[in-house]
């Protein structure tokens, strides 16, 4: 009998399929993280329906996306973030969930705090009310952003309806020049192949860059997977990954019997079918900066703003560049090196962890922050901001007159105190660069945490290799 080959995704879809209805599977999850924003509604239709949480011990929580990111001894100002972080406190005493709350030394980003913590594992399956949970993929799990319906499901039954995506491969090839980031690299891809060009994929990153990567840099590439349109990106554990999450507070007992499990299995079969395929060259790219509204909008810092008339007179892209370039006050023809900003934040999901913090750090170090910019630095967790400490960054930072945070989403999506006023220009180390996403009129530039600091340093986009 003829074995079928097949992607890693598979596999593991394959794996975690109770039933099937139609095209929809019904899939085990393994592993249900919940934060303060996408839950309650959840708990909330739990209680009228009379059900229970099926599997508590499988459920982390924790506070992250309205949490205060200053003095946490003092009272919180914000009262619907308040009224959030204390009901996600009441419901998981209720429905017996661990919790990670504003006083625990484990608390922290959602997709920082799982892999940090030993609780993501290869081969499993990992949702969260959360689109950016595609982070946990960088570890071989198929993990992805649930709605909040599906988030009360999850909490019933352990298990997600879903209809299976589609597999695609991009090869990311080349040799990556000194001071070309994890971000600069997914910011290419998503400007090579679109905000739409992962639609109904899983993508699955490959080849000598990947496999050179670091586990953070391979989390900052699967977390910005959801950019390109795709529903979860992954890549194939090896043996960085394995020895990256060995001795974790959560690692399991039988560790190493898992390892020879997923030596065994978790990777893509050399036969297997990708329904689509392309190679990415980076060897050449330059440090990116986004000049736009989404996150496909992205030139190099050596190029200019470019010139609706680029584009055809008929096509679509050339209205949104418009809009684009007139929200975000650009004119086109400068030259990006030209452009003032005003703030700069280095955190979120993307690049808050301990190596984005030492690369800053090599950066800033003996510097000073231009006189016109506010520049904060939010650590992804309390675990990273206990670590940058230990290594005395947070010295550096404050030396350098950076705003040393408590750990938190922060100005990601502008919760909380943490946002932009209308007009403000922000280097940001985030993810989206949506209108009004770090504030209502805030013009966001996605950039790496290397040239966030740059920027800070110079009070306008600088090529950083300039700096090294």
């Amino acid at each position: 009998m003829k074995i079928m080959s097949k992607t890693l995704y598979e596999k593991i879809f394959d794996l975690h399929t109770i039933a099937m209805k139609n095209k929809s599977h019904l899939l085990y999850v393994d592993r249900h993280f919940i934060h303060e924003v996408t839950s309650p509604q959840a708990f909330d239709g739990l209680r009228l329906n009379k059900r229970k949480v099926r599997r508590p011990d499988l459920t982390i929580a924790t506070v992250d996306h309205n949490i205060p990111t200053t003095d946490r001894s003092l009272p919180m100002v914000d009262k619907v973030s308040s009224i959030q972080i204390n009901t996600l406190k009441n419901n998981c005493k209720h429905f017996g969930i661990k919790l990670f709350g504003m006083q625990s030394p484990d608390q922290g980003i959602v997709h920082v705090i799982g892999p940090q913590l030993g609780i993501t594992l290869p081969g499993t399956t990992i949702v969260c009310g959360d689109s950016h949970t595609s982070t946990h993929g960088a570890f071989g799990t198929l993990a992805f952003g649930i709605g909040t319906s599906d988030v009360e499901h999850v909490l019933a039954t352990q298990t997600i309806w879903m209809q299976k995506s589609k597999s695609f491969e991009i090869n990311i090839c080349g040799t990556r020049k000194p001071s070309i980031t994890a971000k600069d690299i997914i910011l290419f891809i998503i400007r090579s192949i679109g905000t739409s060009g992962g639609a109904g994929t899983i993508i699955e990153y490959t080849g000598n860059v990947v496999k050179n990567f670091s586990m953070e840099q391979r989390m900052t590439v699967c977390n910005m997977s959801i950019e390109a349109g795709a529903r979860a990106g992954i890549v194939a554990p090896d043996q960085k990954t394995f020895n990256y999450l060995r001795d974790k507070k959560y690692t399991p007992y039988n560790y190493d019997n898992l390892i020879d499990y997923w030596k065994s299995y978790l990777y893509s079969d050399p036969n297997a079918n990708f329904d689509k395929k392309i190679s990415i060259e980076i060897s050449n790219i330059a440090p990116q900066v986004s000049w736009g509204t989404n996150p496909s909008m992205v030139s190099d810092i050596t190029s200019e703003i470019p010139f609706p008339e680029q584009y055809s007179e008929n096509d679509s892209s050339r209205i949104e560049v418009e809009n684009a370039l007139q929200y975000m006050g650009l004119k086109s023809g400068t030259p990006i090196t030209e452009i003032a900003i005003d703030r700069v934040f280095i955190g979120s999901c993307t690049n808050s962890r301990l190596e984005d913090l030492i690369d800053v750090s090599k950066i800033v170090k003996g510097k000073k922050v231009f006189p016109t910019v506010k520049a904060i630095i939010v650590p992804g967790s309390q675990l990273v901001k206990k670590q940058a400490e230990k290594l005395g960054l947070h010295q550096i930072f404050k030396k350098a007159n950076f705003e040393w945070r408590e750990s938190g989403c922060s100005m990601c999506l502008g919760m909380n105190n943490d946002f932009l006023l209308p007009g403000e220009r922000c280097a940001s180390t985030s993810n989206r660069n949506f209108e009004g996403r770090q504030g209502t009129g805030g013009r966001t530039h996605l950039v790496s945490p290397i040239m966030a600091a740059a920027a800070a340093l110079k009070g306008h986009f600088v090529d950083v290799r300039e700096l090294v």
